[in-house]
């Protein structure tokens, strides 16, 4: 992809990885992962009474796949890549949009979600990244092109290419 931070390839792959491996684990579990409707509800956190929290890696991951070095920042209580009810970045949402489903089985999605962070938080800690698990807002609002050296230099792990 032109334009991707080529210092966090390792990284953004490894990510793309494990959110294959999030949709397998949803598919394999229809019943329990449950079915989106697409109503866009849970990207308006505070009307839905919901909160999303992010990894350094999930961060790094979007803003290379958007080719950006800084993100949107959260300035209502609605997900910035939310337009007209549709998610913007829907093929390279957060594990936690991938996993929540309003119709899902609650158990499940916390039993997968642990089961993600523990592997986000190999991933970060393999590129020597701190780890921060923060609400969106946070987040976004902390994440800029001088986050771990910018999402456009080189990943400390990539050095040894």
């Amino acid at each position: 992809m032109v334009g991707e931070p080529t210092g966090y390839r390792r990284l953004i792959e490894e990510v793309a990885a494990l959110y294959d491996w999030i949709e397998t684990q949803m598919r394999q579990n229809p019943d329990r992962a449950g079915r989106c409707r697409a109503c866009g509800a849970c990207c308006d956190f505070p009307a839905y009474d919901h909160r999303l929290f992010v990894t350094l890696p999930e961060l790094i991951y979007l803003a290379g796949k958007l080719e950006q070095r800084e993100l949107q920042p959260m300035t209502a209580g609605r997900c910035p890549y939310q337009q007209e009810r549709q998610c913007t970045v829907h093929a390279h949402r957060f594990a936690g949009c991938r996993i929540f489903c309003c119709t899902g089985d609650p158990g499940f999605q916390s039993e997968l979600s642990e089961a993600t962070l523990r592997r986000l938080k190999i991933v970060g800690e393999a590129h020597r990244l701190p780890y921060r698990y923060q609400d969106l807002p946070a987040a976004l609002a902390g994440f800029s092109c001088d986050t771990c050296q910018s999402a456009a230099a080189p990943c400390p792990a990539d050095r040894a290419d």
